[in-house]
């Protein structure tokens, strides 16, 4: 009971702290496609935007994603009437690249060059909006945001937009609660019992595999479970106490920035009506040949400044 009430207790303030960021951005973003400011930013960015396969307007939770975290971003698609497709490409791009200050403010606290996370996780979202949309032929059908209302008609008057507003932004952060609590119960079971000690044993051979060492298991666990953000103290705690090295850090915040709490991060997306299963998968293969890559190059590498150093002798 202790665990169910401390997890409840987690979910309850996180969805309060999440809540906070959520309804007041989805009731000003609700508010401002009724005003000229949203259709002059639409039209400075849209030329940009479709090269991505997306309308101007889907700047916005790009840019809110980024800048803030991925319930922030969620909480601008709610107030848009996009295509599945846009709303697909946006979750790809947004599970790559979003809350870039925190995020890779954690990266480099743990010892990873600031830079790096920047340009993977920038690069990663740009060039997957743009693959996606080359590869991608359908999902032009107009999205549904689970219990969210559409808005088929436009409502006049600013006493009928502010009710819109408080409306879709309530519905929003309702969906949040109804995600995140069992979620935070699920995890502080995990902590109690110390499943993510026995997650990192079966990280172990998957971490061989992308060419890492085995102490590099508890953190890629960590990441893998709890995310950048939320994961933070687990991972610190683990790249000291480990004793990971510099090379196996790079590789596995490189694998967790393409690919982190799994769990949380798709979830999170399902109201949004689009195949959750994909995004992971997009993730998760992302993550492994990225990784694979990166380690491949960096082993050639360390060779080569081997063989130079090695001693040369004259017979």
């Amino acid at each position: 009971m202790g665990t169910l009430k401390r997890g409840l207790k987690t979910g309850l303030q996180t969805t309060w702290e999440l809540g906070k960021i959520i309804f007041p951005i989805t009731l000003l973003v609700t508010i401002l496609r009724y005003t000229p400011v949203l259709e002059w930013v639409i039209s400075l960015i849209e030329p940009a935007m479709k090269w991505l396969g997306l309308s101007g307007e889907a700047a916005i939770p790009l840019v809110i994603g980024n800048f803030l975290n991925l319930y922030a971003g969620i909480g601008a698609i709610l107030t848009l009437d996009l295509s599945v497709k846009e709303v697909f490409i946006l979750a790809v791009m947004l599970s790559f690249s979003h809350n870039l200050l925190i995020e890779s403010g954690v990266a480099a606290k743990v010892g990873v060059k600031l830079w790096v996370i920047l340009c993977v996780r920038i690069g990663l979202a740009v060039v997957s909006g743009f693959i996606i949309n080359l590869v991608w032929q359908g999902g032009n059908e107009q999205a549904v945001y689970g219990l969210v209302p559409q808005s088929s008609e436009e409502v006049n008057g600013w006493g009928l937009i502010l009710l819109q507003g408080l409306e879709k932004a309530s519905i929003g952060v309702l969906q949040l609660a109804l995600i995140v609590i069992p979620l935070m119960i699920f995890i502080q079971v995990m902590k109690d019992r110390e499943w993510l000690n026995v997650f990192s044993k079966w990280m172990a051979p998957i971490t061989r595999s992308l060419g890492m060492r085995e102490n590099t298991s508890t953190t890629l666990a960590a990441g893998l479970v709890f995310g950048l953000a939320y994961g933070a103290g687990v991972m610190i705690q683990a790249a000291k106490e480990d004793g990971v090295k510099k090379k196996d850090l790079y590789l596995a915040f490189i694998f967790l920035v393409a690919c982190h709490a799994v769990i949380e991060d798709t979830l999170i997306f399902i109201p949004l009506g689009i195949p959750v299963i994909w995004l992971l998968l997009v993730r998760l293969i992302t993550a492994v040949l990225l990784t694979l890559v990166i380690s491949i190059i960096w082993k050639r590498k360390d060779t080569r400044v081997s063989h130079r150093k090695e001693p040369f002798y004259e017979h």
